[in-house]
């Protein structure tokens, strides 16, 4: 029996289309356009070519920026994966515990980022903080507005505090999906707690954990509001990341030209990675 196509389906996907376009496709189409041209004012610009690329990825403050995003998101992947996946596998999976646990686990992510960068900025202070008054009586010398170690440790526990969440309730939602049946063959040929985990959970757990790796890397590789809060770039540029960066070069320094080719090469650099990432795991997990 021959299918038949509903052509008039695709009035429906039409403002979705046409939104994308105005709120995605122009902007990017005007990126593009600033990325290739320059100008000495009145609205008259000049082709410039790949100039801007080029000035982008010989200078070292772009490459310094971008280890530091790299050196970031690993260190919060490396954290918050196994950290995400040893919460949900000792979460409660019947009883009052369940909504108790999910709520609690939810509720940072229904903070705004400002708001939690505005949170630790005030917690981490030595004068009237919490956390900053606290080591200071406890003989600990710590100032995130001074050290670029403290403000890197205050940005990478806000971080794991703030999203560490998410990767909880993805592996949660893998684990509950697991027939009972498994644990009970399990159960019956003895097997340890490891070899469930390793044999039943993990493999359950691999296309959520999927999920979850390719959302905070993109999501930490691009962060942007909570260290722009907390340190504002500083100590000196030590926790300056490319978005960061960008934002200064565009608005603070308005070379729209060099802005605009390092934003297309920060989304490029995105992009391409987070291309890695799938192809890499998504082959594995074919493969195991």
């Amino acid at each position: 029996m021959e299918k038949t196509w509903n052509n008039k389906a695709w009035f429906m996907v039409l403002p979705v289309l046409v939104l994308v376009a105005f709120s995605a496709v122009i902007p990017l189409m005007t990126v593009v356009n600033y990325s290739v041209q320059d100008t000495f004012g009145n609205n008259e610009f000049f082709w410039a070519g790949t100039d801007w690329f080029m000035d982008v990825l010989e200078s070292d403050r772009f490459w310094d920026a971008l280890t530091r995003n790299l050196i970031f998101s690993a260190i919060i992947l490396a954290i918050e994966i196994p950290l995400g996946i040893v919460i949900a596998l000792n979460m409660p999976k019947k009883g009052i515990g369940v909504p108790i646990c999910l709520v609690l686990m939810a509720l940072p992510l229904l903070i705004p980022w400002n708001v939690v960068g505005t949170i630790w900025q005030v917690f981490g202070r030595v004068d009237i903080g919490l956390l900053g008054r606290t080591l200071a009586a406890l003989g600990i010398n710590y100032n995130y507005v001074q050290n670029p170690i403290d403000a890197w440790v205050t940005l990478i526990v806000m971080d794991v505090w703030h999203w560490t969440s998410l990767v909880v309730l993805l592996c949660y939602a893998g684990l509950v999906s697991i027939p009972d049946a498994y644990y009970q063959a399990a159960k019956i040929d003895g097997a340890s707690r490891w070899s469930v985990f390793r044999y039943i959970q993990l493999p359950k757990m691999k296309r959520v954990l999927l999920i979850a790796f390719l959302l905070r890397f993109m999501d930490s590789f691009m962060i942007y509001t909570e260290p722009f809060v907390v340190t504002g770039g500083g100590p000196g540029n030590s926790t300056t990341f490319l978005s960061i960066d960008l934002v200064k070069m565009a608005i603070g320094q308005f070379d729209l030209g060099p802005a605009a080719a390092l934003s297309i090469i920060y989304f490029l650099i995105i992009l391409l990675l987070s291309w890695i990432f799938y192809t890499v795991m998504t082959t594995s997990d074919a493969q195991g």
